[in-house]
């Protein structure tokens, strides 16, 4: 009855109630309302009998230093909705948990056991040490995919932001405000692949500009606002000069506030300071902090529907997703 009504033939009804990218969203969604209006509904159990799939994707988070007792970065809590309406459009359930650290066998929790028919990775801590797990999983032909970098020998299927151009706009910006020696605070390391490409754009900028980066002006950290006012504090420390601070995250450019304002600097008047994510805090704090937005609520469709022709077998490719400035007066003099 669908497929008359939707004309289209049976096997493309099935796929686009099962989510399958193999169907365009215009027929997707005409069939999904020929369904709603004829109240049927997918007996998934029966369903994954036939095709054996779960119906279900597992989403892990991996644990973070957090303001609160989430332990989950504030950036993925707002990808975090994208990607179960995208589960939710698609007919899949999600299943969230956190990446244990002691559990060094995901596929065979979720995948293996028939939990999940594939697996969303969210963080890594150090990528160094992640990315033997990462092998491993694609080794044993898991179906997953991770939001991050994507580097030119990895071994997985990445989906990330355009890291590098991120921060050569946000330096650039910064230029244009008039800046002369401007610090970043991040891990520039192979640990960090994220913030490592947000540091090259930066020293392209600076080279644009015509100035010459300066290690000083360098110091590492990990996203969390005291890591963000440590590293501040360590700027301070070895007596170097800056006007402007590019944090390769929100919550380190806000640390990093906290530690200009304990020393009687105002921000923009005595420095511009600039972050990378747009979490929902940063229009909040004040100075409202100059930023580089990262697309969630695209990046969630992209893992969810790179995720799913992973599980049907089809063919997939690192995808890299641009981002867009959003300025505030944490960089407005």
């Amino acid at each position: 009855m669908i497929a008359h009504l939707a004309g289209v033939s049976q096997p493309t009804v099935s796929r686009a109630l099962r989510g399958s990218s193999m169907v365009n969203e215009a027929t997707r969604r005409r069939i999904l309302k020929i369904a709603n209006e004829l109240n049927y509904k997918v007996d998934k159990h029966a369903s994954s009998l036939r095709s054996q799939h779960s119906g279900t994707l597992a989403l892990l988070f991996f644990e973070d230093p957090a303001p609160d007792d989430s332990l989950i970065n504030p950036f993925f809590v707002s990808m975090l909705a994208s990607i179960t309406r995208a589960c939710a459009q698609r007919g899949y359930d999600l299943l969230i948990s956190f990446q244990q650290p002691n559990n060094h066998d995901w596929q065979a929790s979720y995948e293996e056991s028939k939990k999940a028919d594939g697996i969303i990775l969210l963080g890594y801590g150090d990528y160094l040490d992640y990315r033997e797990r990462l092998k491993f999983m694609v080794e044993r032909g898991t179906h997953f995919v991770r939001w991050g970098a994507i580097a030119p020998d990895q071994p997985e299927v990445s989906v990330g932001c355009d890291n590098f151009q991120g921060g050569r706009d946000i330096v650039r910006h910064l230029i244009e405000r008039g800046a002369k020696r401007i610090a970043f605070l991040g891990d520039a390391t192979d640990s960090s692949p994220e913030f490592l490409e947000r540091y090259r754009g930066y020293c392209e900028a600076i080279r644009e500009g015509g100035g010459t980066v300066d290690a000083k002006l360098q110091a590492r950290a990990i996203s969390s606002e005291q890591s963000g006012f440590d590293a501040a504090t360590a700027l301070f420390a070895r007596k170097a000069k800056f006007d402007a601070i590019f944090a390769a995250s929100d919550l380190i450019a806000i640390g990093a506030i906290k530690a200009l304002r304990e020393r009687g600097l105002r921000v923009p008047d005595d420095v511009l300071v600039a972050g990378f994510d747009d979490i929902p805090l940063a229009g909040f704090v004040d100075p409202g902090l100059t930023t580089a937005q990262q697309d969630t609520k695209r990046a969630g469709v992209v893992l969810v529907d790179t995720l799913l022709k992973l599980v049907h077998d089809e063919a997939v490719e690192n995808q890299v997703i641009p981002v867009s400035l959003v300025l505030r007066r944490s960089t407005q003099r």
